[in-house]
């Protein structure tokens, strides 16, 4: 399995959401944030988007933007449009703020139409706390890429009219789909910008340092050192540690120690394991000192996380 799959073996979609808004202009809308990451790509005329504080761009018909951490954001077909705030919108067009059924809505002056697909999805705690939170408050990826034109599309309308139809076993398959699509978003994402801040997504640029956090995903079990992992992939251990450094922004062991607590948050959610279980799982020999690593991971005890129901983000 390639690196990029490693990391995300785990991290899964829990539901999805979409919608599709016909828009005819002039319209202008207003997001205050959402608790999931938004998606959206748009058919007919282009529209503004403008995310907090940043500067608008244009979008193309076809084009993708996520909004990794559903930052606030105002869409609009042209700029200097006062805006509707979308939750009024949503509110009255659902009968309430529920969030968990697609929805189509009409709005605008009447004039050229922009159609949206809009997807809103929950990932898990362990896909919060070690892929969006790397991730920048947007990601805008172009039609006019050929793989964007086709896969993404494709991926993209098939959520849409999959959740809207509401067939049987809609809700999984609307998850699964976003599953899809992240990967399809991270790969366009990482191919056509190569990232400059060290995280592990520019880990996976060099072949070694993918290859290094691919063992660790794919092993968190292991009694991993320095040096097994140095040798692993054929490198020194001082090459090994002063480059994985550079790149991901921690040590080999610091990045081990974060994925394994973020492993073990996630299974400890599901609450099928006992404790015992979930320490194995993730490299510890007894309760109490995964017990000691976790809260010092995340501030708090593994039962105070089952309670919680959700750790660090990031």
């Amino acid at each position: 399995m390639d690196a990029l799959s490693e990391v995300l073996a785990i991290c899964r979609c829990e539901r999805a959401v979409t919608a599709r808004f016909t828009l005819s202009g002039p319209w202008s809308l207003q997001s205050t944030g959402v608790s999931g990451a938004m998606i959206r790509m748009v058919a007919g005329r282009p529209y503004w988007m403008q995310v907090e504080d940043d500067l608008p761009f244009l979008v193309q018909p076809g084009d993708l933007v996520m909004l990794p951490h559903g930052s606030a954001h105002v869409m609009c077909s042209e700029p200097g449009l006062p805006p509707t705030p979308f939750r009024e919108l949503i509110e009255r067009y659902r009968g309430g703020p529920e969030e968990d059924t697609p929805f189509v809505m009409a709005w605008g002056g009447g004039g050229e139409v922009s159609t949206m697909f809009s997807t809103l999805a929950w990932f898990s705690t362990y896909c919060r706390s070690t892929v969006m939170a790397i991730l920048p408050k947007f990601i805008h990826l172009r039609a006019s890429d050929v793989s964007v034109g086709g896969g993404l599309a494709g991926a993209m309308h098939l959520l849409v009219d999959e959740s809207l139809a509401r067939r049987s076993g809609w809700k999984l398959a609307a998850a699964r789909l976003a599953d899809l699509l992240l990967v399809h978003i991270l790969r366009e994402h990482l191919e056509s910008r190569h990232p400059h801040r060290a995280n592990w997504l520019r880990g996976l640029t060099h072949k070694s340092i993918a290859s290094a956090i691919a063992l660790m995903h794919r092993e968190p079990a292991q009694d991993w050192t320095l040096a097994s992992l140095a040798d692993a992939v054929h490198m020194s251990r001082s090459r090994f540690s002063a480059l994985f450094a550079a790149l991901v922004g921690m040590t080999p062991m610091d990045y081990l120690f974060r994925h394994r607590m973020a492993v073990a948050a996630g299974l400890l959610e599901e609450r099928r394991m006992p404790l015992i279980e979930v320490a194995e799982h993730v490299g510890y020999t007894s309760e109490k000192a995964f017990s000691r690593a976790f809260a010092r991971w995340a501030g708090y005890s593994p039962a105070r996380h089952v309670q919680r129901g959700n750790g660090p983000t990031a």
